[in-house]
């Protein structure tokens, strides 16, 4: 490495430096987990009811509320909300079936609770699950602005729900997102403001701005659920904090991806903008590719030709916790 190639690296955004360690926050999650007891399921706790098993997710939006705060603009996050639970429960071969949130604010505000339960209803429409009420907390010796949660309710037969770990052998179909999603927000922000403001139009489509091509709604992949569980999927990862690393939550193999989805305008300008390596990139964003699932070789096609744009675009092979993507290998 030249003395130039170094100070550019040196100058470089990685997530730990704009405040998010994955691999701490990790540990923090398994320490919590392991304080509240047992539970079943990598995205979702899964409770014993008999023939069937209720399954629980609760997530939020995480700092996209920040880029939201900026341009007074909440009505995507509610989508967000309810993407980002629905969507863990989905990759547990679970069924949404309801919806609570979480709404705590430093003061009240009719616009900005309107906003976000706009974007509730039309996140709960796209999910087809019943959106049953919420709690709203004010609490200006706790919250400065907003944050809001929610915690999604499922059902599957126990026979229903995805064994959890991939096969050798098993192709992997994936699915586009819709951009930068709900994670990453924190490296996506530092890198997006370093020369522009968030009203700027953005470069890659200027009938945009900025902060538009931000908050993108996170896609919610309810239309994948059957297929996936008539072809007897056995794992599949929605792609979040950790970017493609998620893949290996469906075992200690080697994900061998040659046919990602095109990488949107959105992480191209972050990744200029905040001289962001390859290798963080896809170990913080979605790069493209938002749900994974593996199958069986004789049942890939048939999920590709049941949803509108899934695709073949890899393969597992024997491995020690290995995802190859675009001559990156990540663990």
């Amino acid at each position: 490495m030249t003395e130039e190639d170094a100070d550019d690296a040196a100058e470089g955004l990685t997530y730990a430096e704009t405040g998010v360690d994955i691999d701490a926050s990790e540990a923090a999650t398994a320490a919590l987990i392991g304080a509240a007891g047992e539970f079943e399921g990598d995205y979702a706790g899964l409770v014993d009811i008999g023939e069937q098993y209720l399954a629980l997710a609760t997530d939020g939006v995480g700092t996209k509320l920040l880029v939201a705060e900026a341009v007074d603009d909440y009505s995507t996050i509610g989508i967000d909300c309810m993407a980002m639970n629905v969507n863990d429960l989905i990759a547990a071969g679970v069924e949404p079936v309801a919806f609570v949130d979480y709404l705590a604010v430093e003061e009240p505000d009719d616009d900005e609770a309107e906003q976000i339960g706009a974007g509730l209803r039309e996140g709960a429409k796209r999910a087809g699950v019943a959106l049953v009420g919420g709690e709203t907390a004010v609490m200006p010796d706790v919250i400065k602005g907003l944050d809001i949660a929610g915690t999604c309710a499922g059902l599957a037969p126990k026979d229903a729900v995805f064994p959890g770990e991939a096969e050798v052998g098993d192709v992997l179909v994936g699915w586009p997102s819709s951009g930068v999603h709900s994670n990453g927000l924190t490296l996506a922000r530092e890198a997006a403001t370093r020369n522009h403001e968030y009203g700027d139009p953005f470069p890659h489509d200027e009938s945009q701005t900025i902060a538009e091509a931000l908050l993108t709604p996170t896609r919610i992949y309810a239309e994948v659920l059957d297929p996936l569980r008539e072809h007897d999927a056995n794992a599949a990862a929605h792609v979040t904090g950790g970017g493609w690393t998620n893949l290996m939550r469906m075992g200690e193999f080697r994900y061998e991806i040659d046919d990602p989805f095109d990488v949107q305008p959105v992480f191209e300008f972050v990744q200029s903008e905040g001289d962001v390596s390859d290798e963080e990139m896809h170990r913080t964003f979605n790069m493209g590719t938002g749900f994974v699932a593996a199958l069986p070789e004789a049942a890939a096609d048939a999920v590709v030709e049941a949803t509108d744009d899934g695709r073949r675009i890899g393969r597992v092979t024997d491995g020690n916790g290995t995802v190859s993507v675009r001559g990156l290998e990540l663990h």
